[in-house]
């Protein structure tokens, strides 16, 4: 499959369209799958840690694929300004409504827009960029995003994206029910199809490496950590609940691991926090 910059406008468009469908239907479902969810809880609170330490006190923060604005609310919560954006409409509307919460004091503003159509945010420069759990997985060439960041960032800007790589120990656990297929689908050239509430549109895994290319010599890596190694991916929400002993182990290796090589560049996801330094 060609990169998504040299595919036809409408090719593009139709992927937007599926993916902006997708997940306006998933909006409906999002914050009550994440109630009661050991490992999505201590997931977000390992990428907040990540934010404290990369991040300058109240920034102004533009967010990518915000989705329903639970990480919005908790940032714009701790005194930052966010500028929240997402393609999806479902979950604009989330959005705008966790936004008018009088506590928030203007800390939050919402803005549909596609994180392939930057040029049209409206908030001006930003301390830093922001984008969890995957959302940019949803297109092929990364380069597509970085390119329009240096129009938006200040100088010495940050940029922290939580990313899903092509390697997921926990998944190669379907090796023992010989499952090669399902261990081993994050590898596959071209991405996969994934289906989300109905709606099947192509992903991409990509690894650490591949990001910092695409970021290029303006960007210098300041902090790498994988996220959930050994912690079953955030859809196998039941785990941490039917076996809370092995959950808690596995969680503290998680802890121990997540800043050594190799391991940093695996898992369910890998958190990467880069500084713009211009060209």
């Amino acid at each position: 499959m060609s990169a998504l910059g040299d595919v036809s406008p409408d090719s593009r468009a139709e992927h937007s369209r599926q993916v902006a469908e997708a997940f306006s239907r998933k909006a409906l479902e999002y914050d009550a799958f994440a109630l009661d969810h050991p490992n999505l809880t201590r997931m977000r609170q390992r990428v907040y840690a990540h934010l404290d330490g990369v991040l300058i006190p109240g920034a102004r923060i533009l967010e990518l694929n915000a989705g329903t604005g639970t990480d919005a609310v908790h940032l714009a919560r701790r005194g930052y300004r966010v500028h929240a954006t997402d393609l999806a409409p479902g979950m604009i509307t989330a959005l705008e409504q966790k936004a008018r919460e009088p506590a928030l004091e203007g800390r939050l503003t919402v803005q549909r827009c596609s994180f392939t159509d930057l040029e049209r945010v409206e908030a001006g420069r930003f301390d830093a960029v922001f984008s969890n759990f995957g959302g940019l997985n949803c297109i092929d060439d990364p380069g597509i995003v970085t390119r329009q960041l240096g129009a938006l960032l200040a100088p010495g800007g940050t940029v922290t994206w939580v990313i899903m790589p092509p390697i997921c120990p926990w998944e190669w656990l379907a090796l023992l029910y010989r499952h090669r297929r399902a261990a081993f689908r994050r590898l596959r050239p071209g991405g996969v199809i994934a289906h989300v509430s109905g709606v099947y549109f192509r992903t991409h895994y990509f690894t650490p490496r591949r990001i910092v290319r695409a970021f290029g010599p303006a960007y210098q890596v300041l902090r790498l950590q994988g996220l959930s190694l050994l912690t079953p991916p955030a859809d196998h929400k039941e785990f941490a609940h039917q076996h809370p002993r092995w959950y808690r182990a596995l969680a503290q290796l998680d802890d121990w691991l997540a800043d050594l090589p190799p391991f940093r560049n695996w898992g369910d996801f890998f958190i990467l926090s880069l500084r713009y330094v211009g060209s």
